[in-house]
């Protein structure tokens, strides 16, 4: 009991170390919120992208059908790649090749445009998923009315879908809120890197690990609460 006292000390209130979790925990929310913000942003983009190639793939005239016709294969080349290619090696492409001029005031913004680049490839799979989900009525029914295929996806479909998509872009947040943990690669200090660096310094990896595997479990169950008020509502909604 002593000798766990004594790690405690160490790890946590010797020489203030806290502040290297706290520090940590709060660039990783940050880096996952930025992250799914941009990858929510690029996910719905492309997945409104192909799902509209390919309900006009009965179409195969005109110019507007080649243009979609292009930007669905650069859409398809996006998936592709980020989906084929580790998420740790597109953070240190991203900062050590394409972002190699950049200081360490930078590092967040780099690790968060490169996880939501990565993030977005999912995303829009996912919502794709959601689109085809609905019913092509609801699309047919949309343009009878006089709305065009933006508007239509805005107010008729993409709401319908989200509904469906929940639990998977939940899903996709967490895995994302764990993916973080590699930012260290780049020498951001995140959770993780905190925890190595107080561990450097104490020579115990006992605590400090063991601490930042029970903050990534309370943060993972508080986004699975959010999810289940989230669903709660959404059903509650759906009787009204």
């Amino acid at each position: 009991m002593d000798w766990l006292l004594d790690q405690l000390w160490q790890t946590f209130i010797e020489k203030d170390r806290w502040r290297y979790f706290a520090n940590g925990m709060a660039a990783t929310l940050e880096i996952t919120v930025l992250a799914l913000i941009l990858g929510t942003i690029i996910g719905v983009l492309v997945a409104v992208v192909r799902s509209a190639h390919d309900s006009q793939r009965g179409n195969k005239k005109g110019l507007g059908h080649a243009l979609l016709g292009v930007l669905d294969g650069l859409c398809k080349l996006y998936l592709t790649v980020i989906r084929g290619t580790p998420s740790t090696v597109q953070l240190l492409i991203m900062w050590f090749i394409l972002f190699r001029w950049a200081d360490s005031s930078s590092m967040l913004w780099v690790a968060s445009l490169s996880f939501g680049i990565n993030s977005g490839a999912y995303v829009a799979e996912i919502v794709r998923s959601g689109i085809m989900s609905i019913d092509l009525g609801q699309t047919e029914a949309g343009r009878s009315l006089g709305l065009t295929y933006g508007q239509t996806m805005q107010f008729i479909v993409i709401p319908q879908a989200v509904k469906n998509i929940l639990p998977a872009l939940v899903n996709e947040l967490i895995t994302l809120l764990k993916e973080t943990s590699v930012c260290g690669f780049i020498g951001l200090t995140d959770l993780t890197k905190g925890a190595m660096i107080v561990q450097s310094r104490t020579y115990s990896p006992f605590v400090p690990y063991i601490a930042i595997a029970v903050l990534y479990l309370i943060m993972v169950l508080a986004l699975t609460s959010l999810l289940g008020l989230l669903e709660r509502r959404l059903r509650a909604s759906d009787r009204r």
